[in-house]
């Protein structure tokens, strides 16, 4: 059913500390052609994330007369910067990165990451251990593979490990079909109670945009609410 965030990330993280300078940065991202890295203590504790526009930011402030942006590879610090250099201050992934850093665990669900992303408008996330220490990244390519599954796979899902794993529905009760990731679950149950746990587990299953609902619950035998003849 639905995966977690340590299925899809990436274990092999280009990292940097946070003394590691402007230059530095610019080339691991370039090298790696990513456009942000995370950045880690001596304890491999994340405690921040530099991008490339943190980067980019910085050059602007530093050059204001120049509107003109180069791409990454072709960065190299400022007359200033250089000048700071000399002096011991040049920029650092410390003073660069936004902090705190937006991380996930592995057992959160994909769906779950890409909503913490889309709520704070990061790229990447990094995957944390219980003691935060950094243990893989997730980008919005790795939960992007997720609900790139065919129709007939979250189909297959919502038949099997729903309907009849979880709510324990028998074979043929409720027909599912699926069009561009829009379940639609029609059919009548025995008992009230197993709609919304089959709408709620449907709508958990990867891949899955929507859910329309059709169930109804057989019903039951009407009560005699009448009064009983009083006899005289």
């Amino acid at each position: 059913m639905a995966r977690t965030v340590g299925e899809v990330m990436t274990s092999e993280v280009v990292e940097a500390r946070r003394e590691t300078s402007f230059k530095d940065l610019a080339r691991l991202l370039d090298r790696h052609r990513i456009s942000g890295l995370p950045v880690v203590d001596h304890d491999d504790k994340v405690v921040g994330v530099v991008s490339e526009t943190d980067l980019l930011r910085r050059r602007r402030a530093e050059r204001p007369g120049r509107a003109r942006v180069r791409r990454l590879d072709t960065l190299a610090p400022p007359r200033s910067a250089r000048r700071a250099a000399t002096a011991g201050h040049a920029p650092t992934a410390e003073e660069l990165m936004s902090t705190p850093a937006v991380t996930v665990h592995p057992e959160q669900r994909v769906a779950d990451a890409a909503r913490v992303m889309e709520r704070h408008r990061v790229d990447r996330l990094p995957v944390v251990d219980e003691e935060d220490r950094l243990i893989g990244i997730a980008t919005r390519r790795d939960l992007l593979r997720v609900f790139l599954r065919t129709d007939a796979e979250i189909r297959q899902d919502v038949t099997d490990d729903v309907l009849a794993r979880a709510v324990g529905l028998p074979p043929g009760v409720v027909t599912v079909s699926v069009r561009d990731g829009m379940v639609t679950l029609e059919g009548q149950v025995e008992q009230h109670g197993d709609i919304p746990l089959a709408l709620h587990l449907t709508w958990r299953v990867d891949g899955v945009v929507g859910v329309v609902n059709n169930l109804v619950c057989r019903a039951a035998p009407a009560e005699d609410t009448r009064r009983p003849a009083r006899h005289a």
